[in-house]
């Protein structure tokens, strides 16, 4: 027993030592093995350093070559390697090695700036202004990147953009402006009108100054903007703008502008540019027995300021009123009342800047009504009351928000009306209106698929006659439109539904559905929705009214537009077809 206890300590000892053995020659041949590898596989820092020789020499396989390497190595390697294999245009592979230093570096902005120029090469404009607004977001002073994201815009048209980013590096610096065609209105209304010119620097704010000015004179209806890259690296800035001059650009257009209205017994004589004055005459002239009207309105420069337009107009109507389902006073129906209006006055509209702008006026009229079928209670007397009357009125508009980018923008305006009427049954009042208009184009380029929204409140308060109600529906000289609200029965006006207080809210989309040399076709849905109160219960809504259907617009030689739409009362389920033209 002894000797097999001996024995079996003899084989553990001999087995200790062979595993001993064992383990020591496995460590030499590890440390073997780690000194060949070290020979064999430089270090990354030694990799980069030799990269970026080879990249400096303009060796770019030898660089994307060296640069490559297995996934955890220094994220400099992986720059390299997207710089190396983007200049072999091998885009793919220098996307993912950009991209994975990316990930190891997520603060490092110049992975996003690459990344964009990988993308721009392979065309896609939308990633690569994706990657430098992030990259922007890391690094906001970084010259190259608001340059380049400028550049992106400008090539996509989206010329205020392009001036977002270029203004912040000094450019585009212009080497010269020209027009195109060259315009016949006097040149020093063009001098002021224009805030730009060479050698200054293109700014977003001269842009819009400018292109605020250029609406203000009204004789040109369409103008863009177009820069041109010169080999000194300056640009060149071309104006086309489309004049009207006497009653159109050709007698076509004239004749369009005027007889536009025939359908509905209108005609519209203009004529433009007076004098090469920006000195207009606009007017409309409708003999429909139901609603005869004459308006006229002589515009021009105050003092030659583009700046500033003084306005002096007359208008006068004749109308027949349908009262039946609107106006809910006790007594018979108010189905053949008469009013007759003469009013004249004189607005004076300022451009402070591209942003905002301000007006004030006052108007003189007089008003009669007949066929009052006794309608005479105090309560209703207001409302039907021969009478004169003075208002005096100051509106602001502003733009609230613009994001060029987005092709985005949020306008405002406020006005505020006081007036009095010279009668004993009405007395001073007070008007309020306040709208805000959003504009967004969700595609880069074009005008496809343009949604617009707005949203319209006002209220009077005092005692006012019939013609200073507010009025919800489809109406040539009403501008509140509720799209499934007619505002006429058998052709005489009193149809939707009156107020003191109104709000309103319209939404629609245009689709283009073709374009042609002579005219534009758009088509989309709408959704309306309001409601109109007055403090009387004579009048008023009596409830929400919701709204739907689809219009079509026409654009006739760039000059009028054609409105036809469909309406659907969601309330009352009746429908309503219109047409108009809008100028």
């Amino acid at each position: 027993m002894a000797s097999c206890r001996q024995l079996d300590a003899s084989r553990r000892a001999r087995s200790k030592r062979v595993i001993a053995q064992l383990v020591l020659l496995m460590g030499l041949l590890w440390a073997t093995d780690i000194s060949a590898y070290a020979q064999d596989s430089p270090s990354d820092a030694a990799r980069l350093a030799a990269a970026r020789t080879a990249f400096g020499a303009s060796q770019w396989e030898e660089a994307a070559r060296l640069a490559q390497g297995p996934p955890e190595q220094l994220s400099d390697l992986d720059f390299l390697a997207g710089l190396a294999l983007a200049h072999l245009e091998r885009w793919n592979d220098a996307k993912d090695a950009l991209e994975a230093g990316h990930r190891k570096s997520p603060g490092d902005a110049r992975f996003l700036v690459e990344l964009a120029g990988v993308a721009y090469k392979q065309k896609d404009l939308r990633t690569a202004k994706h990657d430098l607004q992030a990259a922007l977001r890391l690094d906001t002073h970084d010259a190259y990147t608001r340059e380049f994201l400028g550049t992106l815009y400008f090539l996509e048209g989206n010329l205020e953009a392009a001036l977002k980013y270029w203004n912040a590096v000094d450019k585009p610096r212009l080497r010269a402006v020209d027009f195109v065609p060259a315009p016949k209105l006097r040149p020093e209304l063009i001098a002021h009108a224009v805030t730009f010119s060479a050698p200054q620097v293109l700014t977003r704010d001269a842009l819009d100054d400018t292109q605020a000015k250029l609406t203000s004179l009204g004789v040109f209806p369409h103008q863009r903007v177009e820069l041109a890259a010169s080999k000194s690296g300056d640009y060149d800035a071309t104006l086309h703008l489309d004049e009207r001059n006497g009653w159109g650009d050709s007698k076509l257009e004239g004749i369009v502008s005027l007889l536009s209205g025939l359908p509905y017994e209108t005609a519209y004589p203009e004529f433009y540019n007076l004098g090469h004055d920006a000195v207009n005459f606009t007017s409309l002239a409708r003999w429909d027995s139901q609603k005869r009207r004459y308006f006229g309105e002589l515009s021009a420069p105050l003092f030659r300021d583009p700046a500033r337009r003084v306005k002096v107009y007359f208008d006068a109507r004749n109308e027949n009123w349908n009262l039946s389902q609107t106006f809910f006073a006790a007594g018979a129906l108010l189905t053949d009342l008469n009013m007759r209006r003469v009013a004249g006055g004189v607005e004076l509209r300022s451009v402070v800047n591209g942003l905002w702008s301000w007006s004030t006026g006052l108007e003189f009229a007089h008003r009669s009504f007949r066929n009052l079928d006794g309608h005479t209670s105090a309560p209703e007397q207001p409302f039907f009351t021969n009478s004169n009357s003075f208002a005096y009125w100051l509106g602001v508009e502003r733009s609230l928000l613009r994001i060029p980018e987005r092709r985005f923008t949020l306008d405002s305006s406020v006005e505020a009306r006081v007036g009095r009427g010279f009668n004993v049954a009405l007395g001073p009042f007070a008007t309020a209106r306040g709208a805000l208009c959003a504009r967004w184009l969700p595609r880069a380029t074009g005008d496809d698929y343009e949604m617009q929204a707005q949203v319209r409140t006002g209220g009077t308060v005092g005692r006012v006659p019939l013609d200073e109600l507010f009025q919800l529906g489809l109406e040539r000289d009403n501008d509140l439109w509720l799209r499934g609200q007619s505002g006429t029965l058998d052709g005489r006006k009193g149809a939707a539904p009156l107020g003191r207080r109104y709000f309103l809210a319209n939404w629609e989309m245009d689709k283009n559905i073709y374009r042609g040399a002579f005219f534009n076709v758009k088509l989309g849905p709408f959704l309306d929705n309001g409601a109109v109160a007055d403090s009387s219960g004579l009048f008023g809504s009596r409830r929400w009214l919701w709204d739907t259907g689809a219009q079509c617009k026409i654009r006739i030689l760039g000059s009028v537009t054609v409105v036809l739409s469909y309406g659907r009362d969601l309330r009352g389920g009746r429908n309503v077809y219109y047409g108009t033209v809008l100028r």
